[in-house]
């Protein structure tokens, strides 16, 4: 096979300089009394980053940040800690391995590049599997943000048993989530939280290629649990979203709701372009041109960047049309080496064509509308991730540096594409304290994003 040049360079470089972070009005907590902090939510409230939880990810989370950040106003009014997370004891990845940043050889090139990989050695750590134990009022726990976890999965019986994020720390493993979030919140009696659920409901379909039901039509396949692939139903999504706000709300408590961010604008989703498919030389062209004319005539080659050949849910065969995403899980060797995207469709499972697209940006629209509306009900402070990731994307900057959505390079995003890195984190922590700020009429100040980590370079 002639060689194919796919686009797949890593700009690795990033610059340093001195942060001058000013507080220019006095801390006060308005209207809001941030004593008690609860953090609820999915992998991004937990901290979870490059593939896997870590206790530099849980030490870095927003909540983490958020908490410091309450604990800055004084008197009643002010955060008090200790502020408990159900840290892990080892840095290398539970229950897996983290992905770090190192040299990798291409086994069919032999071409030598930088980009992710599992670190070697990996052993889990016993005690990271056992049962966390706060030790602390009661075995308290503030933040309860578990990877994986969606609203369809609040009522699910036994739900620790399937997820092993929850089984090291909830108090009854055997019973549902939103039994965990009732007891966590008469353990804490909080008088503020966050609440960050809703992305796992529409994240599961994208990540799985669209290999499942998106069209709001899904039923349970055991009980009351949904396939991890399919987009929660919209009926489903709005009763188990209030009645688990319910429960965080009925201390009296004021809090935030966070909406579902546009997850198909996440590295996970574009750093793999659809018209990635790079030729060289019109003999290229030529030879893919002859190889498809006779099958499929509307496929076409020239010199320079082309679309994919992809696979849709329907097994046809196609080129993919702009604003297809391929996933960053699309192996790179079946790329370079094997033919895929050139001489052999990229599978379904890791293509989101631009039906699938379409469900999935529906169900956001549906499930963000629906949150907005609840922080209007209850009287809480609304975020709008999915606009402020949205800006990220397209590039921001916080004291002289600059942070986008490109992978490695842009310094949000971790190596998984999905999750944050620390100063990622502390970007939307500040973003929540915006607009608590604003509900509230408070004055909690930033944090400082700059003194935290992005991506780890060797």
């Amino acid at each position: 096979m002639k060689k194919l040049y796919i686009i797949g360079a890593i700009a690795c470089m990033f610059t340093a300089c001195k942060p001058s972070v000013k507080v220019t009005k006095p801390v006060s907590p308005g209207t809001a009394t941030f004593t008690n902090y609860m953090a609820v939510g999915n992998s991004l409230t937990a901290g979870f980053a490059n593939n896997s939880l870590t206790i530099s990810g849980q030490v870095n989370s927003y909540p983490a940040r958020l908490f410091e950040q309450f604990s800055l106003i004084d008197g009643a009014k002010g955060a008090k800690g200790p502020f408990i997370q159900p840290l892990l004891h080892g840095d290398d990845g539970y229950p897996t391995s983290k992905l770090i940043l190192a040299i990798t050889t291409n086994t069919c090139t032999g071409t030598s590049s930088m980009g992710p990989m599992t670190i070697t050695g990996y052993s889990q750590d016993a005690q990271d599997a056992a049962y966390f134990q706060s030790g602390v009022n009661n075995n308290q726990v503030n933040n309860i943000g578990v990877p994986g976890i969606r609203i369809a999965d609040y009522p699910v019986s036994g739900y620790a048993a399937g997820n092993p994020y929850a089984a090291r720390f909830y108090h009854n493993p055997a019973g549902t989530p939103m039994d965990e979030l009732q007891w966590t919140v008469n353990n804490l009696g909080p008088t503020f939280f966050t609440f960050w659920l809703g992305a796992n409901d529409v994240l599961g379909y994208a990540t799985a290629g669209g290999q499942g039901h998106g069209s709001d039509s899904a039923s349970p396949i055991a009980g009351n649990y949904y396939n991890q692939s399919d987009i929660t139903p919209t009926y489903v999504f709005e009763q188990l979203y209030d009645s688990a706000l319910r429960i965080a709300i009925s201390t009296g408590a004021s809090g935030a709701l966070i909406n579902i961010p546009d997850i198909t604008a996440i590295p996970f989703f574009t750093a793999i372009p659809s018209n990635g498919l790079f030729l060289l030389r019109q003999t290229q062209a030529d030879s893919l041109n002859r190889y498809w004319r006779g099958q499929f005539p509307d496929i076409s080659f020239h010199i320079g960047n082309n679309q994919f050949i992809v696979q849709d849910n329907s097994g046809n065969v196609r080129q993919s049309v702009p604003g297809e995403l391929i996933l960053l899980t699309t192996p790179l060797n079946s790329l370079t080496c094997q033919g895929w995207g050139s001489y052999t469709a990229i599978p379904a499972q890791y293509v989101l064509t631009t039906d699938e697209l379409q469900f999935i940006r529906t169900a956001t629209a549906r499930f963000n509308d629906f949150i907005q509306k609840e922080s209007v009900r209850y009287n809480l402070a609304y975020v709008d991730m999915y606009t402020y990731l949205g800006t990220v994307a397209t590039g921001i900057a916080y004291n002289g540096i600059n942070y986008n959505a490109d992978y490695v390079s842009g310094g949000a995003f971790s190596l998984d594409g999905v999750h944050l890195t620390p100063r990622g984190y502390a970007l939307i922590a500040n973003e929540i304290i915006r607009s608590i700020n604003s509900k509230y009429k408070s004055t909690i100040p930033f944090t400082d994003v700059n003194k935290y980590a992005g991506i780890v370079f060797p």
